[in-house]
């Protein structure tokens, strides 16, 4: 939930938008995210045959012992950004962890995501993970019938 940002649910916005919202309220971010986050930086760059790319957010997990990079995608994900998060993975993986860290997290912040695109797209053991954001919290209307929507769900799961 990036509520905390401030952007306008209606409004339009870019990546770059995004990301300097999230880096003027980086605590609130970090808190979000959760235990353990320490900002490496942004925009972090790394070049190989003379191409440059750039990693929107880079951080360190003091617990996980790894490196998580963040990637920020507005509109739908495509297979595409998770072709482009597993190179960025597979450089950290190889070029910036020492042998004593665990292996590169991959998360692709997107508005929206196709869970079969993401599944097809990604080997199972991917260390890549896409999750969609929501800018506010939804009405109470729309929450409540969330809500027994998923009691449903559960409720038909457990019928023998």
């Amino acid at each position: 939930m990036l509520e905390f940002l401030g952007l306008k649910e209606e409004a339009k916005f870019s990546e770059s938008d995004l990301e300097n919202r999230i880096i003027d309220h980086l605590q609130d971010f970090l808190m979000e995210m959760g235990k353990g986050f320490t900002f490496v930086g942004r925009q972090i760059r790394f070049t190989f045959d003379e191409q440059h790319f750039r990693v929107d957010l880079v951080f360190y997990h003091r617990l996980l012992r790894c490196f998580v990079l963040v990637d920020l995608k507005i509109g739908e994900l495509k297979h595409q950004d998770l072709g482009q998060m597993q190179m960025y993975v597979n450089y950290y993986d190889r070029y910036e962890k020492t042998d004593d860290e665990n292996s590169t997290i991959g998360i692709l912040l997107c508005q929206k995501k196709n869970d079969m695109l993401v599944e097809l797209t990604l080997p199972k053991d991917a260390n890549i993970y896409a999750s969609q954001y929501e800018l506010y919290l939804p009405d109470k209307n729309e929450l409540q019938a969330k809500l027994k929507e998923w009691i449903n769900e559960e409720t038909e799961g457990k019928k023998p």
